[in-house]
Formats: structure tokens, sequence, C-alpha cells
């Protein structure tokens, strides 16, 4: 990781702090409304501090992209891996899945919002990371089909439902909201894990 960069004095910016600032801006302004410079003030620093850490505002935005496609791949995903049923560890990704856009809900909004400016480079890298998390989900519902404890006709389809259901919290959850994001995860593994996929959970489970 690149070393933080002087603000002024002892105070130094680095490319989390980047990221951070930018991804409030483009929530708050747009993406093509804001320049390098408007993210610079935003951190206090001069405009050429920037290019240490990235050569153009759309390196930012791919930075923002990945925190919400690259972090679940690395953090998320190993969850699949665990012990336990295709539906014990599927509940457990939705469960960190939300929690992980809890965290980071700007940044989904801004990737959502904004994909388009990414380069083809960036774009290609950012849908990988989706298919290949998709893939993973699909394959878990694939394998509770087989072992019966899922009833679903088409697990991809089910994949694609599941992740769009979870998705779409970003838009209201937040956690000084009404409902805390253990709360919702709670309903949504009832309603997406039990229901949707048709999971029989014994009593007690």
């Amino acid at each position: 990781m690149s070393e933080p960069v002087p603000l002024s004095g002892r105070r130094r910016v680095t490319p989390e702090q980047i990221v951070d600032a930018a991804a409030a801006l483009f929530a708050r302004e747009g993406y093509h409304a804001v320049g390098t410079r408007d993210i610079a003030d935003e951190l206090g620093i001069r405009g050429a501090s920037l290019y240490h850490h990235y050569r153009s505002k759309e390196e930012i935005l791919a930075a923002i992209c990945r925190r919400v496609t690259a972090e679940p791949v690395e953090e998320t995903l190993p969850l699949l891996d665990d012990a336990g049923t295709p539906g014990s560890r599927l509940a457990a990704l939705v469960r960190a899945h939300l929690h992980h856009l809890v965290r980071r809900r700007v940044e989904f909004l801004v990737g959502l919002q904004e994909l388009a400016a990414l380069s083809p480079e960036h774009r290609a890298e950012v849908e990988e990371h989706r298919r290949h998390y998709q893939r993973r989900v699909r394959d878990t519902v694939a394998a509770g089909v087989r072992s019966g404890e899922f009833a679903v006709d088409d697990p991809g389809l089910a994949a694609l439902a599941l992740l769009d259901a979870v998705n779409g919290t970003a838009r209201w959850l937040r956690p000084e909201g009404p409902r805390s994001p253990d709360a919702v995860a709670d309903v949504y593994v009832r309603l997406l894990v039990d229901g949707l996929l048709g999971r029989d959970v014994p009593d007690g489970g």
C-alpha cells in the first residue's frame, strides 16, 4: 500500500481517505460534476497530491467500485466454503452481505449510478467480480437443490433474485434507522433462504 501523503504539518492523507472523500462527493454532486480539485479541497490538500496515489478521477471511481465488488469476493464468499448445509452457508452469506452493504452503502450507490463512467478495462474488472459472486451463490443454491434442501427450478435465477433483494436494502437501510441491520438480516434470511428457496428448517433451526 502507498505511503500516506502529508496534508499540512504532520497530517497525512491515505488512499482510503481519498476514496472516502470522493465517494461522498460523487454521491452528493454526481461523478461528472466533481473534479480532482474538489476532492483535494475536501481533504485539504493540493490537487497534485492526489496523483501520488491515483492517476485520474476515473481510477478513484474504480477504487470505489472495488470496495463493493472485490471486497465481498474476498470477505464474504469464503462463508460459502464453511462447514454446514447449503442453506446455513447461504444464510451466513446473506447476513454478511447485508452488513457489508451497510458499511459500504455510499460506495455501492455511487458504483450503481456511475458504472458507465468507468473505463472498459475497469468496467470489465467490476463485472467479472460480480459474475464470480453470482456464480458462487448459484452453485450453492444448486447444491441445496441436489441435496433436497431447496425447491427451486432455476438456481441461477434464484441466485439473482436473492442478491437483487439484498442489494436493494442499500437504498433505504441505514445504521441509525428504525430497523437494525441484524433485524433486517433475520427477516431477509427467512424471506429469501427459507421462503424464496424453500428451505425446510427444523423447529428451533
